[in-house]
């Protein structure tokens, strides 16, 4: 029998996150609600970052004193914790509706990139272990529950979303910095940053970059998402791990190569190359500064 006096007692954010912890019986004159407090806090995150929030802040945009949200919610972790929980919301059924697990995984990432353009400031919240409030573990059970049919233990289950959670995350991290709002137009951005990579890459010194760039590789990217291959790439490896094999074999090792690697000379050899290498990008960076310096002087 379950001795529920040995429970621990919950954290009062994540008693709230699950709607069972006690809400106060007075308040101001015009009542106020943990759900109008949480609401307030990520409208203010979506306009300025999880920095803009504070109990003053929200308080303010409420038109109360900060002391009355303490009534409600008693300091900011627990604030920050519900509004994560509003900002994430529940998985969407479709992704349970999935044919099979890697349209599924597929789909679930997809919403994750979507929920972290929509609230940037998710990203800023610390991972601090095992998710505990219930819009979280909604998300974890909705990736796993993609992934029923397959013959893995849930260790190995859980590691897998959380290769795919990580792609996730990188995409919400770089899309954050486009969708800056000093950054009017993302596509005028690249074409921008295309014209400055011309100028300062030269095939002698960046010759792979060079190619790259002539190839059009940081063109803007017209339709489709840049981070499909990424994340396609992980589900290849998941794929590849449920087949018993690794997806890519590596070459096998020539012993000549692994003897050169021991000699000392060579060591020696490859690091003065390496020295001279970033001596020559010095001298050419003290070179380009020259020009920019003497280009300024004969325009003035």
């Amino acid at each position: 029998m379950n001795d529920k006096s040995t429970d621990p007692e919950l954290p009062r954010g994540v008693a709230l996150a699950w709607g069972v912890a006690a809400n106060p019986q007075r308040g101001p004159k015009r009542e106020m609600s943990i759900e109008s407090i949480v609401d307030a806090a990520v409208e203010i995150a979506d306009r300025g970052g999880l920095g803009a929030v504070s109990m003053s802040s929200v308080a303010t945009a409420l038109g109360f004193t900060p002391m009355s949200l303490y009534r409600y919610i008693t300091a900011k972790d627990e604030l920050v914790m519900l509004m994560q929980e509003r900002g994430i919301g529940a998985p969407p059924d479709s992704i349970r509706q999935a044919e099979n697990w890697r349209d599924g995984l597929r789909l679930w990432a997809a919403e994750q990139a979507g929920m972290f353009r929509d609230h940037p400031w998710i990203l800023d919240i610390p991972i601090v272990g095992t998710p505990v409030t219930p819009n979280n573990l909604a998300w974890l059970d909705a990736a796993l529950e993609t992934m029923n049919e397959v013959p893995l233990d849930y260790d190995t289950k859980v590691a897998c979303v959380l290769a795919v959670i990580a792609q996730a995350r990188f995409e919400g991290v770089v899309m954050r910095g486009y969708l800056d709002p000093l950054v009017a137009d993302a596509t005028e951005h690249d074409l921008q940053s295309e014209a400055v990579l011309a100028q300062l890459v030269t095939p002698t010194e960046l010759p792979h970059v060079h190619a790259a760039l002539l190839e059009g590789a940081f063109s803007p990217v017209a339709g489709g998402n840049p981070f499909s291959f990424g994340m396609e790439r992980v589900l290849d490896g998941i794929a590849a791990y449920l087949d018993g094999r690794s997806p890519v074999s590596p070459a096998p090792e020539d012993p000549l190569d692994a003897a050169a690697d021991r000699d000392p000379k060579v060591r020696e050899a490859r690091k003065a190359r390496r020295e001279v290498e970033k001596q020559l990008r010095e001298a050419r960076k003290r070179e380009r500064e020259q020009i920019r310096n003497a280009k300024e002087r004969l325009s003035k």
